[in-house]
């Protein structure tokens, strides 16, 4: 079934509003007809509508049911990626998104052979957080999870040390396991959750060649746990989906 995400001001008492975008979609594109039913989520509540008229600009929609989003996981996970090469970062968007993040915020780390061009940074950021929001489409999330602009590894350290947990993802000695990690942790988040918050977790996934010691010690120095991911070495664009994946079966499902 389609769905769109839509401003709260496009509800009307049982009708809903499709403009931009959205109406030409649901016009154009999918070729809706009066009577066919779509989801519209306004990233508070989900409705079941059905289609009523189209005139070109607009397309409007009658309000069969309404629900409260029930698909968001019970936490905030906040996916740092060090800027990988090609269009993997585009891949690893859309696969964190279907698992449940709710920010992705990428950076430059040392070992990252890619950089980011200040000229191309508004436009590219622009193009991510559109793969984002058909991702989030296509698995019904209640919420379009942002994507930020490319910042350094050292503005990185400063937001996600500030996390309530931090997933620190590393290759080298020292690691605690995830899992391990993640119980170690769980008096924290559901103390937080009883509070009325959602716990925030930092996911920290470095590019093809990891993080340099350095860069390792700096996270460490500002009270980061190094988390190994198993017996196996994990591709940039697999790590933050295992770990997404990981804490979904340890805290939501």
């Amino acid at each position: 079934m389609p769905r769109f995400f839509i401003d709260p001001s496009a509800v009307s008492g049982d009708t809903v509003t499709l403009t931009g975008e959205n109406a030409h979609h649901a016009s154009y594109s999918l070729r809706l007809a009066p009577g066919d039913r779509i989801k519209v989520c306004d990233q508070q509540t989900d409705y079941l509508c059905e289609m009523v008229s189209f005139d070109g600009e607009t397309a409007t929609a009658r309000i069969l049911s309404a629900d409260a989003i029930s698909t968001e996981p019970p936490f905030a996970a906040r996916l740092y990626q060090a800027l990988p090469k090609g269009d993997k970062l585009d891949i690893v968007i859309q696969k964190a998104v279907e698992c449940g993040v709710s920010e992705v915020i990428p950076f430059e780390s040392s070992r990252c052979v890619v950089r980011a061009k200040p000229e191309a940074e508004a436009r590219k950021t622009e193009r991510r957080g559109r793969i984002a929001e058909e991702a989030a489409k296509q698995c019904g999330r209640g919420v379009i999870p942002t994507v930020r602009p490319t910042i350094s590894y050292r503005e990185a350290r400063e937001r996600f040390s500030k996390a309530d947990l931090v997933l620190f993802c590393y290759e080298g000695n020292g690691v605690v396991p995830l899992p391990l990690l993640i119980e170690q942790a769980r008096p924290k988040l559901d103390t937080i959750l009883a509070e009325g918050r959602l716990p925030e977790i930092a996911i920290v996934v470095g590019s093809e060649g990891g993080f340099s010691p350095e860069e390792a010690d700096a996270a460490r120095e500002a009270g980061c746990a190094m988390t190994g991911l198993g017996k196996r070495i994990l591709r940039t664009e697999t790590a933050s989906g295992f770990v997404l994946s990981c804490l979904s079966y340890a805290l939501e499902l």
